[in-house]
């Protein structure tokens, strides 16, 4: 799975013009599933998602992680995240796993953070989505389950 996170003061998500979900300080997570995604990749981004430690402390330092400042995730699908670029101008999304398998990881995902006992909101799938984010810092990271890439298990 790929994911943008970004550290939020605030975030919402609308669909046609209607509100359907809103996080105050927390973290926005853009996720794209891939077609090799699996249980373990959904754990796997959730303890990433759950523990980085992306807050500030008391020093101003970021040593606190969403879970120590009970901070919220505002989770939404983008599959544009997979884009192809590299040949024409036109982005290719074949990347990207098939919708079905998408929707399912994605909400495997949310029931995980739900578990790990991150307050977790969710974007409306395959819908034309208005992101709105307040990014506090700004600090925005992007993360790969793939082996060898940044989101292996947090222990």
């Amino acid at each position: 799975m790929i994911a943008v996170l970004q550290r939020a003061s605030e975030a919402s998500v609308s669909v046609a013009g209607k509100k359907i979900a809103a996080i105050g300080p927390g973290v926005l997570a853009l996720v794209c599933a891939l077609p090799g995604d699996n249980q373990e990749s959904t754990l796997a981004l959730a303890g990433k998602i759950a523990n980085l430690r992306i807050f500030s402390d008391e020093k101003g330092q970021m040593n606190k992680s969403l879970l120590e400042v009970g901070g919220e995730c505002l989770l939404v699908s983008q599959f544009t995240l997979a884009a192809d670029v590299s040949r024409g101008r036109r982005p290719y999304f074949g990347v990207a796993a098939a919708p079905e398998q998408a929707r399912q990881l994605c909400s495997d995902l949310a029931a995980e953070l739900r578990r790990l006992k991150v307050p977790t909101r969710e974007g409306e799938f395959a819908a034309n989505m208005q992101v709105a984010l307040v990014n506090d810092g700004p600090v925005t990271l992007m993360l790969n389950t793939a082996a060898g890439n940044s989101a292996a298990l947090v222990e």
